[in-house]
């Protein structure tokens, strides 16, 4: 296997591609109305440069434009630089009816070069929930929030631990997510008789009677080294519970401690009904296979969809249609099931934005329903983290997605989220493929992986 070790998918990158023609139609014309209209206000805009390499800047204000509280534009620097998201955060924003200066940066070079722009960012900035975001708000180099989440009543509780830092102070506003969960092929399950299970005990004994009809019952990546960690956080929520994980994730207990060898305890009795060499299968591959079903199950982000593809493929739309999904089951019972893993991408604020009063209007507009659902109007491939957003062009995978994440009591954004991008990549990441090719080998692998660990700040 290549030791290059990418990163976990962003919602926009991914999303829900399950949409027919007729229902994408449908849901574009239930939810876009006069936001729609707004945003194309933005095609009059006078493009500029900004000092940022690479920025454009664009106008975008509602159709009744108002200016920004504080009397100035509000700045706002964007890493949604690819054409479909690009317009649709364009119409999220008009649904303010600020005045608001866009400085988009393409995502990569936008995430590569954070720390320095950061040091001198626009007033409201793009970013991500987790670790990546109490990093810096650790930092003090973005702004505390907390006076705006009085006025986002419709976010969960999931939503607003996700957003608050580690002073318990919020510095993050949602947009959208999507949920990991185990996914798998509803006529598969009707044929042979499988039933959705809750404990952990009830999914082994699931595996063993998959096993016993033939069929391999996990579908398991890790190419590129992050698809796995997804399994890794969820039995470390369900063994260990999110505070744990939270705090391993932040640097600050121990790799060697025996809660952490007890996460490879549990996860090696489900390897054996892995299909075999998961280091070196892509997640499409082990997709293709639960469209096939010649595997069972499947845990990954609700982004499986978007490997069948309707325009190339006859089979792929009914493939799409019959997949659903259950939430990882409950190993300890102090702990149940009450964590979700949902990476969220959504804005923060300049520690001194130029226009504060403008910022935080912003926001609080980002925040309600009238902003995703013009957002997703334009690009549908994502689920709303307000629980007031319209559902009329959801399909049933994003609803029970909604509902999921929603109900949740604390949502986990994905381990290259939730600790240092470099440390998972190319610590924990290495020791998860170690694992996977030598389960023995595990105290090595947690020792490394603790001194390895020496070498990073964290928050």
């Amino acid at each position: 296997m290549s030791n290059h070790y990418e990163s976990s998918p962003r919602p926009s990158e991914v999303g829900f591609s399950i949409f027919s023609r007729r229902s994408l139609l449908a849901g574009a014309a239930g939810i876009a109305g006069a936001s729609l209209l707004a945003a194309c206000g933005d095609d009059d805009a006078s493009p500029g440069t900004t000092d940022a390499p690479g920025a454009v800047a664009t106008t975008a204000a509602a159709a009744d434009t108002a200016p920004a509280a504080g009397g100035d534009a509000v700045t706002f620097g964007s890493n949604y630089s690819d054409e479909k998201p690009k317009a649709a955060i364009a119409a999220a924003v008009a649904t303010s009816g600020l005045e608001v200066t866009i400085n988009t940066v393409d995502h990569n070079s936008y995430q590569e070069n954070f720390n320095t722009y950061i040091q001198q960012p626009d007033d409201v900035v793009s970013w991500f929930a987790g670790y990546r975001m109490r990093a810096f708000a650790g930092k003090g180099v973005v702004g505390d929030i907390s006076d705006v989440w009085a006025g986002l009543p419709d976010m969960s509780e999931g939503f607003k631990s996700a957003s608050s830092g580690l002073d318990g102070k919020q510095y993050f506003v949602p947009l959208y997510f999507y949920p990991w969960a185990i996914h798998y092929r509803k006529i598969l399950f009707e044929e042979n008789g499988y039933a959705v299970h809750t404990t952990w005990d009830e999914l082994l004994a699931l595996c063993e009677t998959m096993t016993a009809d033939g069929l391999i019952p996990f579908a398991a990546a890790n190419g590129g080294g992050w698809p796995q960690m997804g399994m890794f956080d969820m039995i470390n929520l369900r063994t260990n519970g999110y505070d744990f994980h939270v705090s391993l994730m932040g640097g600050k207990e121990s790799w060697t401690d025996d809660k952490v060898k007890q996460i490879f305890t549990n996860w090696s009795t489900i390897l054996d009904y892995y299909q075999p060499d998961a280091n070196g299968r892509e997640w499409q591959d082990a997709a293709t296979a639960l469209g096939k079903k010649e595997v069972g199950m499947y845990l990954l982000g609700t982004f499986v969809t978007s490997n069948f593809d309707p325009a190339k493929d006859p089979e792929a739309q009914a493939i799409i249609d019959d997949i659903d999904f259950f939430a990882f089951p409950e190993i300890d019972p102090a702990h149940g099931q009450d964590a979700v893993e949902a990476p969220i991408d959504g804005f923060m604020m300049a520690a001194s934005p130029k226009n504060e009063a403008g910022a935080k209007a912003l926001l609080t507009a980002m925040g309600q329903a009238a902003a995703i659902d013009a957002y997703i109007a334009v690009d549908p491939s994502v689920v709303a983290a307000n629980s007031k957003a319209s559902t009329s062009g959801y399909n049933a995978l994003q609803q029970k997605s909604a509902e999921l994440v929603g109900s949740a009591k604390y949502i986990a954004q994905f381990l290259d989220r939730d600790t240092d991008p470099d440390f998972a990549s190319q610590v924990v990441g290495k020791g998860l493929s170690d694992f996977l090719s030598n389960p023995a080998d595990i105290d090595t692998i947690l020792s490394t992986i603790e001194e390895q660990k020496q070498t990073y700040s964290f928050e």
